[in-house]
């Protein structure tokens, strides 16, 4: 008996068949109808090919157009931050956005379009790639460490030092010079009273946790401050402060040796914090599955590895589209 070879389509014909697939997903005319059929049987590995992409394009749809309603947003703080012409519109792009997102997605170039990480980069003064941990001196002999994929802009100027984290996690060591340090994030601040601290941008705000010493942290800049010590963390957002409580700060701090600890956190959190590490997007779109809590100590340098573990704990599923976009749902 025999078993006819799998056909395995070549890189070139796995390109051509996304070309293609965006191609008729908008408006093709009667000639690009009838190129592309001489073109699907001209080959059975284009067939199989177009099969392929079809998969990979209902697999990526809905998430890909949600991450081109997102950067299509970021482009627009892009070019209005570039003080580009009024002549550039970015609104009538969201559609075809989303079909070029799919496409960037699939094709493997999903790390290198984020707008979001255009705008936060335009005007930071230090960067931390994805996967990147990175320590640095400020020129007060101070010290930052970035987590992955985390940007901060510096100002030392009119008698205080101020430090704007503009995506990510930031923990500092504070030189004492007499001149205030002071950490901006979202609406609020983080004063140093102390030492060691991590700031950490969440959805919907910040969080302050304490490794030494004292920080005052005020949730805008009318409100009281509040003093968070050694071993204590706060959280803010919406200029409304969260309550003050005591966590095991090593523990909390330890992905400054590529640790990912959590206790009783959502899953959502969890891929948020992976996602710096990762060189694409992770996208979750099951929200029952976003508020399922993990627990457990995880490598920061493998997210593949993790989300593989979390998933043989919770069960979901997860498809990998070229090495750039992990779907879980």
């Amino acid at each position: 008996m025999n078993h006819a070879e799998p056909i395995i389509p070549t890189p070139a014909q796995e390109q051509a068949a996304y070309a293609w697939l965006s191609l008729l997903h908008d408006q093709p005319s009667h000639g690009d109808q009838v190129t592309f059929s001489r073109w699907l049987q001209a080959d059975p590995a284009h067939a199989e090919a177009y099969a392929q992409a079809q998969v990979v394009w209902e697999l990526s749809e809905v998430p890909a157009r949600t991450l081109a309603a997102e950067d299509a947003l970021a482009l627009q703080g892009y070019l209005n931050a570039m003080n580009r012409s009024r002549q550039y519109r970015v609104r009538r792009w969201a559609g075809g956005l989303a079909v070029a997102a799919c496409l960037l997605l699939m094709i493997g170039m999903g790390a290198g379009w984020q707008p979001m990480r255009w705008v936060d980069d335009l005007g930071a003064d230090y960067v931390s790639a994805p996967g990147e941990i990175r320590t640095l001196t400020l020129a007060d002999h101070s010290q930052v460490t970035l987590d992955a994929d985390s940007a901060i802009a510096v100002d030392f100027s009119g008698g205080e030092r101020h430090v704007q984290l503009r995506r990510g996690v930031g923990f500092f060591s504070v030189t004492h010079t007499g001149e205030p340090f002071v950490v901006d994030a979202e609406q609020g601040q983080a004063r140093v009273l102390g030492t060691q601290f991590e700031v950490r941008l969440q959805p919907a705000g910040a969080q302050v946790t304490v490794l030494s010493g004292r920080v005052g942290v005020t949730v805008h800049k009318q409100a009281a401050q509040q003093i968070v010590g050694a071993g204590q963390q706060v959280a803010y957002g919406a200029g409304a402060g969260g309550k003050l409580h005591g966590v095991d700060s090593e523990a909390q701090l330890a992905w400054r040796q590529g640790w990912l600890n959590y206790y009783k956190v959502p899953l959502s959190d969890v891929v948020q914090d992976l996602g710096r590490y990762y060189p694409g997007r992770i996208v979750l779109l099951n929200d029952e599955l976003a508020a399922r809590r993990v627990s457990g100590s995880f490598p920061s340098k493998d997210p593949q590895a993790v989300l593989s573990s979390l998933q043989g704990v919770l069960g979901f599923e997860q498809t990998q589209v070229l090495g750039r976009l992990i779907i879980l749902r």
